[in-house]
């Protein structure tokens, strides 16, 4: 399995980063040509950055780099295009499920999408014209550095290494924070005065995970709560509330000194340069990043240390607006739903369990003892129909767990026909009771409060 490791430099000075950050400029422009000319369907035909850089070489194309340094950047940018594309292929795949009742004519239209033959057809140019956009290069600040391109040494306690520069015969050498020399090829990132050193290497999978099968509810106060009621990386939702806090005040200060500097010119430059600048904010994001990772990242090995099997909600899909508060919204739109689905896929690859991702719809609004829509959530608390008040995160991690085993509820059923299940099966169990008891009230079986007033996250 291969992992990517990230060095720092250590006291780099100005004049060598400066060097780097005209080399890595230079190599900027390469890709933005390279986006320019082949990122839409013009570039759909070739199949290898071979043949472009061959095109180059016989126009005789000046450069302003190494010769190694621009093949590199084109062979990576090439790389992007093509996953760009994929992207794209992959969301029409799903359109075309729905869309495309025919069996025979589906799996044509998969075939063509897969061998790049979709440029002839009507239909599927359509659909990827709308999800295939042709994107621009942003990315000005790397280098990318073949493994024979760079030696690597030890000097001072510290690993050091050596890569070309713009002088032809000469190079650069970095000094990293650490005594571990990268081995392979290198992509040197340049960040606020230092350089981001990332490299793959290959990692022994070991089978060290649990045996259990649970379910899991991913929230915002905390990373998961299982189906056996025990909670995992509870400090999250202080940590990102906080933060979205935090920056609501700096913001609101910055607004007001950028309106100031506005209605003055006269302190425009002083307010800009001495109250407007980034620096501090960067450290402070990049620093609760890294918590928010670290935070994520254990409580998904002790979730592991349990289980081989995990069921968990399938949240790829946008999360559908609701009137919540503006606090509220803003700090649900910095919840890492994302963060979180990496360090599931990343360390259950690594520990040899199995994450399986389920259909979410209405799992938070279910009653997980009959497996109905009957109940109300409300905040922590789900009220059941004959009293019972289970605690919500539990509930629903049950609920995904028997989701797992459901054979009515597959993981790509739109959430609608997923309702009607759960209202057949609801009214079964209303029907049930009333026969056991004619005098059940109607009201306390209703399930006009199946959509909650309060998110699974708040």
């Amino acid at each position: 399995m291969k992992v990517t490791r990230i060095l720092k430099s250590k006291n780099l000075n100005r004049g060598k980063y400066e060097q780097l950050e005209e080399q890595a400029k230079r190599l900027g422009q390469i890709r933005s040509d390279v986006w320019h000319s082949f990122g839409s369907i013009n570039g759909v035909s070739i199949k290898s950055d071979r043949k472009i850089r061959d095109q180059w070489l016989k126009a005789k194309r000046p450069f302003d780099v190494s010769a190694n340094a621009w093949k590199e950047t084109l062979r990576d940018a090439f790389g992007d295009i093509k996953a760009n594309r994929e992207s794209a292929i992959a969301q029409v795949r799903k359109i075309i499920y729905k869309q495309v009742s025919d069996e025979n004519r589906r799996h044509e239209l998969y075939k063509k999408l897969k061998s790049d033959e979709w440029t002839c057809d009507n239909y599927l140019r359509r659909l990827m014209r709308k999800y295939w956009k042709h994107s621009r290069n942003q990315t000005s600040n790397q280098i990318i550095v073949r493994s024979d391109n760079y030696t690597t040494f030890q000097l001072g306690s510290h690993a050091w290494i050596k890569i070309p520069s713009l002088q032809k015969g000469k190079r650069i050498a970095i000094p990293l924070n650490t005594t571990v020399e990268p081995t392979g090829t290198l992509r040197l990132i340049l960040k606020n005065g230092e350089v981001e050193v990332h490299y793959t290497i290959d990692i022994e999978e070991t089978k060290t995970c649990g045996q259990a099968t649970l379910g899991i509810d991913k929230g915002y106060t905390e990373v998961f709560v299982d189906s056996n009621g025990e909670h995992y990386g509870e400090g999250l939702g202080q940590i990102l509330s906080s933060h979205s806090d935090q920056l609501k005040k700096k913001y609101q200060a910055r607004n007001k000194l950028r309106a100031i500097a506005n209605k003055k010119p006269h302190k425009q430059q002083k307010i800009i340069e001495n109250n407007l600048g980034r620096k501090k904010l960067n450290r402070l994001h990049y620093k609760v990043q890294a918590q928010i990772k670290d935070t994520i990242s254990q409580a998904t090995h002790k979730l592991v240390d349990k289980a081989e099997f995990i069921a968990a909600e399938d949240l790829t899909s946008p999360i559908a607006s609701k009137k919540f508060g503006k606090n509220v919204t803003r700090r649900l739109s910095a919840w890492t739903k994302g963060v979180i689905a990496n360090a599931l896929d990343t360390v259950s690859r690594r520990r040899c369990s199995s994450v399986i991702l389920v259909n979410s719809a209405y799992t938070s609004q279910m009653d997980s003892r009959h497996g109905v829509l009957l109940g109300k959530r409300s905040g922590d608390s789900f009220h059941c129909f004959d009293g019972v008040v289970l605690q919500a995160d539990e509930n629903a991690a049950r609920n995904v767990l028997a989701r797992l085993h459901d054979p009515e509820i597959d993981r790509w059923m739109p959430f609608q026909k997923v309702k009607s299940i759960l209202l057949e099966r609801t009214e079964r169990l209303r029907l049930g009771l009333l026969n056991q008891d004619s005098s059940c009230n109607l009201k306390g079986l209703s399930t006009e409060s199946e959509l909650p007033k309060m998110s699974n996250f708040v």
